[in-house]
């Protein structure tokens, strides 16, 4: 099951965390991974990483804010099976602690990023009549995050932009979903968590907002990337995957 053998994907911020842990799995499943990262050595890491473990896999460096840049990417790359929009960046601070620059920097990457990369390869998609779209959105896409008022602002767009790309290319064969993942333990969400006095205490207060009191891997997120790429979940486009340990459940 979850086979991806002839298929190509993008994978956009996959040079560490939940974007190399999909380009790793969809790998190892059989695709042809195009690694898209602005660090191109992070880039470079995880190409070699998949290619050591016999995979198929390039990476291409790309600012995902850039719509010239993914105009360009698109016109060098073979069409798409499979786009990941896995680029993202955050901002801690409520009203008072966030400026219009703050909100236009999250934007820049977290919205216009997927819009930028959709309109460059979903055309192709929408005349092959076929392809999987995957957003990683956040679980403060659906409910508000306390001090995360840019960040909980740019991913409810993306859920919104989910939806609607869902909606209206419902009869294209083209498939748009999106990931609502809680805290993954990443290794930025590690570093800053080795960074506190009592790192032990800060995982436990990070970790207390899951129900199971725990962050999720970024191979627990990369699992239901795969799902959604794969030919097995034909039936599923609009949707918003909650990975987060129960923390929008009573919300």
């Amino acid at each position: 099951m979850f086979n991806l053998a002839q298929k190509t994907a993008l994978v956009t911020g996959a040079g560490s965390g939940i974007g190399q842990a999909i380009a790793q799995l969809f790998a190892r499943q059989g695709a042809l991974v195009w690694v898209a990262e602005i660090d191109a050595v992070a880039g470079g890491a995880t190409v070699a990483a998949i290619r050591r473990a016999g995979g198929l896999a390039d990476c291409a460096e790309l600012d995902v804010s850039d719509p010239a840049a993914s105009r360009a990417l698109a016109g060098r790359l073979p069409p798409l099976d499979i786009l990941v929009n896995n680029a993202g960046i955050g901002h801690v601070g409520n009203l008072l602690g966030t400026a219009a620059a703050d909100l236009d920097r999250l934007h820049a990457v977290n919205v216009r990023g997927p819009f930028n990369l959709c309109k460059a390869f979903v055309p192709a998609m929408l005349e092959r009549k076929r392809g999987s779209v995957i957003n990683l959105a956040s679980i403060g896409g659906v409910v508000a995050v306390r001090d995360r008022l840019a960040y909980t602002m740019t991913k409810h767009a993306v859920v919104g932009l989910t939806k609607a790309l869902a909606l209206d290319h419902s009869h294209s064969g083209v498939r748009f979903n999106a990931i609502c993942p809680g805290r993954v333990e990443t290794p930025f969400v590690q570093a800053r968590i080795a960074s506190y006095p009592d790192p032990e205490k800060a995982y436990r207060d990070m970790a207390s907002t899951q129900l199971n009191g725990r962050m999720a891997k970024p191979e627990e997120i990369a699992a239901a990337a795969l799902y959604l790429a794969a030919d097995e979940s034909a039936m599923v486009t609009g949707s918003n995957l909650m990975i987060d340990g129960g923390w929008g459940a009573g919300k």
